[in-house]
């Protein structure tokens, strides 16, 4: 037998030992390690708990929910792009950490997309607009009108270069009100101070702030999609109210370290997408506001390019920066 024909049988070989084996990496009794870049209580972290729950039963295994705030995101996602590519320790990446903060950062820890294997889009959300309940503004036509006769008002989120971030940014630039920017480490911090009525206003994804509005502890003046939520048909977009054209959703999407065999991502995206269509499991993320997608691994990479282009050119025309 030629050397080539036998170097080429024995890669084949190689090449499909290692297929065969590398699903078996969920196997080894190790627990898989689900990163949440901020703290509970969010969108994120209800996504991780829910799929680790139905993911530890389907296979078997123990799965761990470990949220690693800090830097918009960046924190957690860097331990996981520097992590072992074996599918134990994934991430619940964010239109922030995937696709805003490579713009916004002066520095980056890591790169949005050679970092990373793309596995599956969860789910995506509106924002919503809520304000303190002593705001004297009750639509959203008040509460520019207020911001363009008095000024000084504050918008929270949960760090900078969250979609909460952006999308106050995106606001302030379409409206032309004076609007300062006050990051928290999370939603579960800054929701305090917006209830307290230190900052005004907060652009918070729908499933944490949409509890608060139907108990009537904040006000919403709109949702940040072009249309309107099913989960709250009577709040109105921003875009209807004299802001044609404003839009920014929130996203979530798994990914693994870049260098993940691809059995491995294809296994866990194929689970993951079942665990998103069970009924329970679609119920509870419709009624916080959640609207699940379950994508192949390569509509995720094609939908994170297309947002790291959208939001580089909100963060250049805002002018926000953070070093």
């Amino acid at each position: 037998m030629p050397h080539t024909t036998a170097r080429a049988l024995l890669a084949l070989f190689v090449a499909l030992v290692a297929a065969l084996a590398a699903p078996a990496a969920h196997a080894q009794g190790k627990p898989i390690h689900i990163i949440v870049t901020f703290t509970p209580g969010g969108a994120p972290d209800i996504l991780a708990r829910l799929i680790g729950d139905k993911l530890s039963v389907a296979w078997n295994q123990s799965v761990l929910i470990d949220n690693k705030p800090g830097a918009g995101g960046n924190t957690g996602a860097d331990s996981v792009a520097k992590a072992a590519p074996d599918g134990l320790t994934i991430v619940v990446g964010t239109v922030g950490t995937h696709a805003i903060n490579g713009a916004l950062y002066a520095k980056m820890p890591y790169d949005m997309v050679k970092d990373f294997a793309p596995v599956t889009l969860l789910a995506t959300t509106p924002n919503l607009l809520v304000v303190n309940n002593d705001v004297r503004a009750k639509t959203l036509a008040e509460l520019i009108a207020l911001g363009k006769r008095e000024g000084n008002m504050t918008f929270a989120s949960s760090g900078s270069g969250t979609s909460i971030h952006v999308s106050g940014e995106l606001f302030k630039t379409m409206t032309g009100i004076d609007m300062t920017h006050v990051p928290y480490k999370g939603r579960a911090s800054a929701i305090p101070d917006l209830l307290g009525g230190r900052v005004t206003m907060m652009f918070d994804n729908m499933p944490s702030s949409l509890p608060l509005v139907k108990e009537g502890r904040l006000r919403a003046l709109g949702v940040t999609s072009l249309k309107r939520s099913a989960a709250a048909p009577d709040i109105p977009t921003i875009a209807e109210q004299g802001l044609p054209g404003f839009e920014a959703v929130s996203w979530f999407a798994l990914f693994a370290p870049a260098g993940t065999p691809k059995p491995v991502v294809d296994r866990l995206q194929v689970e993951v997408k079942k665990i998103l269509a069970m009924p329970d499991i679609a119920a509870k993320l419709a009624e916080a506001g959640l609207d699940v997608v379950g994508s192949t691994p390569d509509e995720l990479a094609a939908y994170q390019r297309a947002e790291i282009a959208k939001w580089a050119k909100v963060v250049k025309d805002s002018g926000a920066k953070v070093e």
